[in-house]
């Protein structure tokens, strides 16, 4: 059996006493750097593991994380994400950590600030959150900074010296994936980026994509293909795209920017006869009706249960463990289609 080093141990190898090896392994003291080098020195040839789940069983700080995002009521794309919150809070439940789910209205900026308010109030010594809107967001996290609460991000991508860490996709890339799917379906013709509901000036995540999808034609399909962007919101939408459309028969594709493509798709299966390829984002039951009938061709999986459930679970080992926060972590970007939806509900 390989050997479990004890504090006595160390201090034996290294020379030195119990008491040394012990501000050594918790930073805390003052030990000489000829103490500091020779503890080391032992501690990376026995390749010394510190026992983290004793450790964090001593501590008696309840720590407070606040998660929040977008009120899945709204839109059922963040149940997903409250799942894998859940899920991070019940495999931790034992430890000294508090996690809340804090939920604001996606349409609604004024329900950002006010939710970021309530979150403040709460003190905690986390935040993880959704930058829906990039203004607000930016000014909230800034604050938070102030105060000296750590700030990690989700789903959505910030560019701020003050988030700690980003959990979710190359949102750029996503884009460009999206344009090489529709080169394959198209190989040439007009496309219509679409972004539905959101303040487009002020959402990045829409930008990105967008962005990442324009790069792709830029450098490979300049002069086989004309793209063009739609904006459009409720309540108007129905009317609105079926107008787009008629305005615009050329379009053979579509690139719909967030989980709303069942929407598009309920209006182009109407018309049969016109075949238009369709890429959107995410397994929304809504979405694999479409998929599945095959009006929807590719859908992009972004995982947000796996997004949250990471990001929570970041800050609560770096409480209770100790551990680092990595800066960042980019989940895969997976392809959906008809052949392969099911292995995502196994």
């Amino acid at each position: 059996m390989e050997k479990i080093y004890t504090i006595k141990d160390i201090a034996e190898l290294a020379g030195v006493s119990k008491g040394t090896v012990d501000r050594v392994l918790h930073k805390r003291g003052k030990v000489s750097q000829d103490a500091l080098d020779r503890v080391n020195e032992v501690l990376d040839k026995i390749d010394y593991q510190p026992n983290l789940m004793a450790r964090s069983l001593k501590k008696t700080q309840i720590y407070s994380i606040c998660v929040l995002l977008p009120d899945s009521k709204n839109d059922p794309y963040w149940q997903s994400c409250i799942d894998g919150i859940n899920e991070a809070k019940k495999e931790f439940k034992s430890f000294n950590v508090k996690v809340e789910i804090f939920l604001f209205d996606a349409t609604s900026t004024v329900s950002f600030v006010e939710t970021n308010k309530a979150v403040l109030a709460a003190s905690p010594d986390a935040v993880l959150l959704v930058p829906l809107f990039h203004k607000e967001a930016n000014e909230a996290i800034e604050t938070y900074n102030s105060k000296g609460i750590i700030t990690s991000i989700f789903n959505n991508q910030l560019k701020s010296s003050s988030i700690k860490s980003f959990v979710g996709q190359d949102l750029f890339q996503s884009g460009r994936i999206a344009a090489r799917l529709l080169e394959l379906l198209l190989q040439k013709g007009t496309i219509a980026i679409v972004h539905i509901d959101e303040d487009y000036e002020n959402a990045i995540h829409m930008q990105e994509k967008e962005k990442g999808f324009r790069d792709y034609f830029d450098q490979s399909g300049k002069g086989k293909f004309d793209i063009k962007t739609f904006k459009v919101k409720h309540p108007q939408f129905k009317t609105t795209l079926k107008e787009y459309l008629e305005a615009n028969p050329t379009i053979e594709g579509l690139f719909v920017t967030t989980s709303k493509a069942y929407q598009v798709a309920k209006i182009i299966a109407k018309n049969p006869e016109k075949k238009i390829a369709l890429v959107g984002y995410d397994l929304l039951e809504n979405n694999l009706e479409y998929l599945n009938n095959k009006t929807i061709d590719f859908l992009i999986h972004q995982n947000p249960k796996r997004q949250a459930y990471l990001g929570t679970t970041s800050l609560i080992e770096h409480f209770i463990f100790e551990k680092e926060i990595s800066a960042e972590k980019l989940l895969p970007i997976d392809i959906i289609n008809t052949e392969n939806a099911k292995d995502y509900f196994l």
